[in-house]
């Protein structure tokens, strides 16, 4: 009996690890659902809902709580609606809107969206920022990049290509750096192109072409230079790059392991070069 605990307890840790790693290194969920503060995320409020509010064509939505607080979290949700929130986008009360990215989490293997639910569950309650109402009113439809439209197993994973397009998949690159019509990602003909328009408090930024193009995209770039700008918000010739992007670098991808990193730009060399 003490040998099965000390598993099931092994097992519980292991996965809450992975979770954190998939939450703060890929995921980037403290992004919409954690507070801001002068100095960033205000972690005393992990999780209570988001600072930013995001409007869409038919929605206005701030990010929820999803903290386990059971009556303005998510503690009372189960595993499984918990789970279909996250990679169908469907809540207690119905379809949430499109700024919850369950397209590109869509891939997540069961273990993987297992280990976030974990996380989350190990996590402070937090009263504050009752759930938001999320839902969207009129037709919507999943966009899902190619290739990640349904979950991976994990011996896809192996595959250092499918690797890299689940890590770019779970932390939405091509959803950001593709151009958008009537808010979704155009992928059969500006997949990776760029042309997405970000409005943040630093002002306006549009997402740039990450595509292996030699001109205007970043197939001159070596690895290297493509790493700098992923994990450290740097450009090829050193400049800081503009919010989201140079935030998310540091708050998040910063924390991505070298095998997902050396994935990731594996499958960057993989799509199609656009201008």
């Amino acid at each position: 009996m003490g040998a099965s605990v000390f598993t099931a307890g092994a097992s519980l840790a292991a996965d809450q690890s992975r979770g954190q790693y998939l939450v703060e290194a890929l995921a980037a969920c403290d992004n919409c659902h954690t507070p801001r503060g002068p100095n960033g995320y205000d972690l005393s409020a992990r999780f209570s809902g988001g600072s930013q509010t995001f409007t869409g064509k038919d929605y206005v939505v701030r990010g929820s709580n999803i903290s386990p607080d059971k009556e303005m979290g998510v503690g009372e949700w189960s595993d499984e609606v918990l789970g279909a929130a996250i990679v169908a986008g469907v809540g207690r009360d119905g379809q949430l809107a499109p700024a919850m990215p369950s397209d590109s989490y869509r891939v997540l293997t069961d273990a993987d969206r297992n280990a976030i639910i974990a996380f989350l569950r190990a996590q402070p309650p937090v009263k504050a920022h009752p759930i938001a109402p999320a839902q969207r009113q009129g037709k919507w439809s999943p966009h899902p990049a190619p290739g990640a439209e349904a979950a991976f197993d994990e011996a896809e994973l192996s595959d250092k290509v499918k690797r890299g397009l689940y890590v770019a998949s779970i932390a939405r690159c091509m959803a950001c750096h593709s151009m958008e019509v009537d808010d979704a990602p155009e992928y059969v003909n500006g997949l990776g192109a760029g042309g997405k328009i970000f409005r943040t408090p630093a002002g306006v930024s549009v997402a740039s072409n990450i595509t292996p193009h030699p001109e205007k995209g970043v197939g001159a770039w070596t690895d290297d230079e493509i790493k700098r700008a992923i994990t450290q918000g740097v450009s090829r010739k050193g400049e800081a790059l503009k919010p989201p992007m140079s935030t998310l670098a540091k708050a998040h991808f910063a924390k991505m392991s070298s095998e997902d990193l050396d994935a990731l730009v594996a499958y960057l060399r993989t799509i199609p070069a656009r201008e």
